[in-house]
Parts: structure tokens; C-alpha cells; sequence
């Protein structure tokens, strides 16, 4: 996606606020017609703006109280095939390429500490991972925001 102006800005500060607020509503607050805001959104999309409608429901919901963070160090030219393995797991919420010392950061949540040793155990089994480091996440201390960047965007937009 290219360079967002502020009229994109505005609406995605919108969206921030009010993530299911419809067209109209979204027409309304920000003082523009049903179709811009229309075709907006269907640009801002198609530019992979929005990552994902899926809704984020915490792992606790769904009796996986426990969540871990898996540092895993894996034979560099096998990478793409383990992150497909790794994918495979059920309990891995999210994964993230690493550089320096750590391949992957796995995120998984598991029922408790047997079936987090055994989701380890699973990740270290595949063939390539050659070493895991697990670490307990004992809280989320600042959760996933944006709005901190679209302010800052927008101000620089105004300038």
C-alpha cells in the first residue's frame, strides 16, 4: 500500500475506535459520503491494510490458560519446511521470523505444563529444529495497538 493521506488516516482512527462501525456511521463521524468511505475502505483492503477480520479470542476461552513464548533455532536452509510443520500444531497461536541467534518465536498456549512440555517436545521433534527455549508469559503487559502510530501519522499527514 502506498503513502496513506489524511482523509485513509482519519478513517482508520475511525475504524480504531469503533472497530465494527458500519459505512454510514463511518460516513457520518467523519463528515464524507457512503461511497468515498465505500471506496475507501475497498482500497485500504485491497492494499493489505487491515490484517485480519478474524476475531481474537484469548486461548483462556477455550481452557488453554497457560501461553509460552518457544525461541526455536532450526537448520537455516530447512526454515520454510518447519514453519509448515510448526503450523500444523493446534496450539501454536502465532509465529514470527527472527534474526540473531533465535530462527523462530513461537507463541502457543496449552491446558498446562504436561501439555506444554508436550507441544516443546513436538517442536523440537521436527526434523531440522535443533534447539527450543521456552519461556512461560506471565502476562500481556501492552497489548497489540496501533493507535499510538496512527496519531503520529496523521500529525505528519497535517504537516
Amino acid at each position: 500500500m502506498g503513502t496513506l493521506d489524511r482523509v485513509d488516516l482519519d478513517l482508520l482512527n475511525a475504524l480504531a475506535d469503533d472497530h465494527r462501525a458500519t459505512v454510514v456511521a463511518l460516513a457520518e463521524r467523519l463528515g464524507l459520503s457512503r461511497n468515498t468511505v465505500q471506496a475507501r475502505l475497498a482500497r485500504l483492503e485491497r492494499g493489505g491494510v487491515f490484517q485480519s477480520f478474524e476475531r481474537a479470542i484469548p486461548p483462556l476461552a477455550l481452557g488453554l490458560p497457560i501461553e509460552a513464548m518457544v525461541s526455536v533455532t532450526v537448520r537455516q536452509a530447512e526454515l520454510p519446511r518447519i514453519t509448515q510443520a510448526i503450523a500444523t500444531l493446534p496450539e501454536v497461536v502465532q509465529a514470527y521470523g527472527m534474526s540473531g541467534q533465535v530462527d523462530l518465536l513461537v507463541r502457543v498456549a496449552a491446558r498446562d505444563t504436561q501439555h506444554l512440555f508436550d507441544v516443546d517436545a513436538r517442536i523440537l521433534a521436527i526434523d531440522g529444529v535443533e534447539r527450543t527455549e521456552t519461556s512461560l508469559v506471565m502476562g500481556e503487559v501492552i497489548g497489540y495497538r496501533i493507535r499510538p502510530l496512527l496519531e503520529s501519522a496523521r500529525e505528519d499527514a497535517i504537516r
